[in-house]
């Protein structure tokens, strides 16, 4: 028998749980990276007990997965071979660490590519790993938790860019919560596909060029801008192969070698300046032949260094440092702070799903009390039928409360098929700390806590790319529903709930212990009846429900 209590506070209503065996001993895990232009992996090894993590392998290998096919504007087959050839190479590298874990996440090219759930399949099948689609911001926010675990900001705003194949991203942070995120689709593998095709570039197209960077990158920065304080000075610190690279050649020739590593090393506007007037006057064999440059960093650079320059004159910033940590370290940083073993001054993301989760919840004005009740509920159920019902863990669990505290949201819209505008707020909200996939299940969930059941019919459900997560979704549409039949007045009328399973008979018992005890809560049970039918058919189970 589970007893709940009354009430759960809504800072502890999404439990984290961890073993705290592993968070004693060190771990080896793989991070990569999938991105436009390359793909990158770190293994590192976690040191819990510190708390950090030392890198111990990198890989890097330019695949141009954005490259787009010319007949069909999805991913060419050329590209996807070429990255799943290197993604089996990753897989074998981790795993002569024995990583006991290989993280990887996508980003803009299979985001925005048409046949990108296609090829995060072909991936499952052929490599054996799950790669995980993040949205722009998310990945933004991971830049930010990749750098802060290499760089210390003293509580001063800086600004972060990272500049990839196909998008840039901009971050404003001091090390705390960050205060703003941005994820524009330019980037230099993109920008050199769709404007460049002089060799060296000509005028008129360098012109064009920069005129569309600006245009581009211009709200974002003005964005950022507006989250300083008047008297706040701003620093940069950028990312990437890209301003690596431009960052050896100004290292290489006012010092002539190049640190490494590069970490920590700075250049300043004017250089930069300097280096785009080069590069652009430059074919592509005079800038193959400069240190540090790559056949395949050659061809993109000058769209790289104009992106650059750009965002520092229109942020106003002389100086860059560079940290060579980013993406994939920030994947790292995540997986720590999910399982408990960060507790130092980046403690705070440990919450980021969570006040991310009630922001939204406010945002489209959802009843807090009440959504607070129905995740309770929601949880508690879950808890209760886990090992009888089903095998879910806590990673189910956690979606479970998010879909829980934001399934009325859809009433921001109206209340008609409110269900299914909850759907589409939630899918379109860019919700920090998930994965693509996570936000479609929380989504479905949602999408499924009234009315018709999921049904391959229902595009939103055939988007779920497998059945594990049809079979998520359906389990805990099931239980949501019983969740909210359990607060069908919205008033907390019920108290306490006893659970019970009779395993011999499959007969799950709910007593339900009235706020006030001259109230038959005729309103629940009646909508209990209607709401139980899904749980009941699932799991070939009866649910019997009665006052305490």
């Amino acid at each position: 028998m589970v007893e709940s209590p009354a009430s759960i506070p809504r800072t502890l209503a999404y439990p984290n749980r961890f073993d705290p065996e592993s968070a004693q001993r060190d771990r080896i895990i793989a991070a990569i990276d999938v991105g436009t232009n390359s793909i990158h992996m770190v293994v590192v090894k976690i040191q819990p007990q510190l708390p950090a993590f030392t890198i111990i392998d990198r890989e890097k290998e330019t695949v141009r997965l954005g490259n787009f096919s010319a007949q069909t504007g999805g991913l060419a087959e050329e590209a996807m071979a070429r990255a799943i050839k290197s993604l089996k190479r990753c897989r074998a590298i981790a795993e002569s660490f024995r990583a006991e874990e290989i993280l990887a996440v996508a980003t803009s090219a299979t985001r925005e590519a048409a046949n990108g759930n296609a090829f995060l399949e072909r991936v499952e099948q052929e490599v054996g790993l799950s790669l995980n689609l993040i949205s722009g911001t998310e990945e933004a926010r991971r830049i930010y938790l990749g750098v802060l675990s290499g760089m210390e900001f003293h509580r001063r705003p800086h600004a972060i860019i990272d500049i990839g194949g196909g998008s840039t991203e901009l971050i404003l942070g001091t090390g705390e919560p960050h205060r703003f995120l941005s994820s524009t689709k330019v980037g230099a593998v993109r920008l050199t596909g769709q404007l460049v095709t002089t060799n060296p570039i000509s005028d008129s197209e360098f012109t064009y060029l920069s005129a569309y960077v600006r245009g581009r990158i211009e709200p974002a920065v003005e964005d950022l801008k507006r989250h300083l304080q008047p008297e706040e000075q701003l620093r940069l610190v950028g990312t990437s192969g890209t301003i690596e690279c431009l960052a050896a050649l100004v290292a290489h020739e006012r010092l002539g070698f190049v640190p490494d590593p590069l970490n920590g090393f700075q250049m300043s506007l004017s250089e930069l300046q300097d280096w785009v007037e080069r590069l652009r006057h430059m074919t592509y064999t005079e800038r193959l032949a400069l240190p540090e440059m790559s056949a395949r960093r050659a061809e993109i650079i000058v769209a790289g260094a104009v992106i650059l320059q750009n965002a520092m004159e229109m942020l106003g910033v002389e100086t860059l440092t560079v940290c060579e940590r980013a993406l994939r370290e920030g994947v790292v940083v995540d997986w720590m702070i999910t399982r408990g073993l960060i507790e130092n001054r980046m403690q705070f993301q440990s919450s980021v799903r969570e006040r991310n989760v009630l922001n939204t919840a406010q945002k489209y004005r959802v009843s807090g009390e009440h959504s607070d009740r129905v995740a309770q509920y929601a949880v508690e159920l879950f808890d209760a039928t886990q090992g009888h019902l089903h095998q879910w863990g806590n990673a189910e669990r956690q979606l479970l409360w998010t879909a829980a505290i934001l399934h009325n949201c859809g009433h921001f819209i109206s209340h008609s098929s409110h269900h299914k505008h909850s759907y589409y707020l939630i899918r379109n909200g860019e919700l920090l700390g998930y994965t693509e996939v996570e936000i479609e299940v929380i989504a479905n969930i949602a999408r499924y806590h009234r009315k018709s059941l999921p049904k391959k019919k229902h595009e939103n459900y055939r988007n779920l790319p497998t059945k594990y997560h049809r079979q998520v979704v359906s389990h805990l549409s099931a239980l949501l529903r019983v969740a909210v039949a359990l607060d069908r007045r919205g008033v907390g009328a019920i108290a306490q709930i006893y659970y019970d399973f009779d395993e011999t008979n499959r007969v799950l018992s709910l007593r339900l212990k009235p706020a006030l005890t001259h109230d038959d809560c005729a309103s629940e049970l009646w909508n209990l009846e209607d709401k139980k039918q899904w749980l009941e058919e699932l799991f070939e189970i009866q649910v019997v429900a009665a006052l305490a």
